[in-house]
């Protein structure tokens, strides 16, 4: 195991550490944490990229820490009602959703194709959705962590997020259902 991927795992491991806090009110640790994780994050990808360190455990492991990293933030923060619920499950639900769609699609090429797996790149709205929500994450980990009350900003960021996370499941379908169909038609 290389450095790249200790760090990833080490962002791993910190997901029931940022969940205890957020349960236990202890938003300035959350927050902090959250911090050292995108910064984790940027080191990582930094170090396995300039030092050809890049692994196939890491091309699995460094997204999946992501994704941990920020589902279970979203659900703490559901929980503790800094996130609405719909925002939650909509979130949570577009994850899921990839991560099916992603094993179905896999299982069927693997079948069909004797092993070789499809290449899973992410869609534009994706990045833009990530992106926002990493952003509404840490201004509601930030507004907790330092006493500061919810705003306009963030109230606009719950929609913007919910609309892309809408925007970005619907397009995973829609790449999908061309893909099973272009499958179909192959066969």
């Amino acid at each position: 195991m290389n450095v790249a991927n200790l760090i990833s795992l080490a962002r791993l491991i910190a997901v029931p550490v940022v969940i205890w806090a957020i349960l236990t009110d202890e938003m300035a640790l959350a927050f902090w944490i959250f911090v050292a994780a995108g910064i984790s994050d940027a080191v990582d990808g930094f170090i396995a990229r300039h030092f050809h360190e890049q692994t196939k455990l890491g091309s699995y492991l460094d997204p999946l820490a992501d994704k941990a990293l920020l589902v279970s933030v979203y659900i703490a923060c559901g929980h503790e009602h800094y996130l609405p619920y719909w925002l939650v499950i909509l979130v949570v639900f577009r994850d899921i959703l990839i991560v099916g769609g992603v094993i179905l699609l896999y299982t069927l090429n693997h079948n069909r194709s004797g092993g070789v797996a499809p290449q899973m790149s992410p869609l534009w709205i994706s990045k833009l959705n990530t992106a926002v929500q990493i952003v509404l994450a840490a201004l509601v980990l930030a507004g907790g962590a330092f006493d500061i009350p919810p705003d306009r900003v963030i109230q606009v960021l719950i929609w913007v997020v919910g609309v892309t996370t809408a925007l970005s499941g619907a397009s995973y379908l829609v790449k999908w259902g061309r893909d099973l169909a272009h499958m179909e038609d192959k066969r």
